[in-house]
């Protein structure tokens, strides 16, 4: 399984997403991006957009946006995988 969570340091959501990840046993590799907005070519290459965070599920072939959503699919798809 080959998960991929792009972040920014010191993010209140992609710490969240970080714990819900660690907290559902869930295996990922971080990218952590450039605070500038217009630095985050791969971000927009792989979501369409350039906020953090973004999670890439390449086993399913699933690209998200937005804390919550990414939280929802770890507890209620990745969880105990």
């Amino acid at each position: 399984m080959t998960i991929t969570l792009y972040a920014l340091d010191g993010c209140p959501y992609c710490e969240t997403v970080h714990d819900a990840l660690t907290d559902a046993g869930v295996e990922y590799t971080t990218i952590w991006v450039d605070a500038l907005h217009s630095e985050r070519d791969e971000v927009r290459r792989v979501s369409g957009q350039r906020g953090v965070p973004v999670l890439v599920d390449e086993a399913r072939g699933v690209t998200m946006c937005e804390s919550t959503n990414i939280e929802t699919y770890a507890q209620q798809t990745l969880a105990g995988e």
